[in-house]
């Protein structure tokens, strides 16, 4: 649940805008993010496409793979943190921000062409 709701926040999605990106219901969402069901590893599939998470990572944090989960993956740092810490004097929060939203544009590009296909 925290992790479909770090992802609506990163990508500024509402539930119903989610359900659509992902070609899924908004009810499925809203089960998904009341706990009260899981993603399928198909939808695990489409979240890692979209989400840029790998599969494993998803896969572990909804339960299908719980021996992933034990031994943990690696931390990647969020794009902000690490641009701040490489680029401290290069880069202010505008830039940042201009950066975020360009990868975040070349996702969705790159997602909507691959479910386009």
């Amino acid at each position: 649940v925290s992790f479909l709701r770090e992802v609506m926040r990163r990508r500024k999605r509402l539930p119903s805008q989610l359900a659509a990106d992902l070609g899924l219901s908004h009810a499925t969402i809203s089960r998904w993010l009341s706990g009260e069901d899981i993603p399928n590893t198909r939808s695990c599939r489409k979240l890692a496409e979209y989400s840029g998470v790998p599969l494993e990572k998803i896969l572990s944090i909804v339960g299908h793979l719980p021996g992933v989960a034990e031994t943990g993956l690696p931390e990647w740092p969020e794009f902000r943190e690490y641009a701040r810490q490489k680029y401290p004097d290069e880069l202010d929060e505008d830039l940042i921000t201009m950066i975020e939203d360009l990868i975040e544009r070349r996702r969705q590009k790159r997602y909507n062409t691959r479910k386009d296909s």
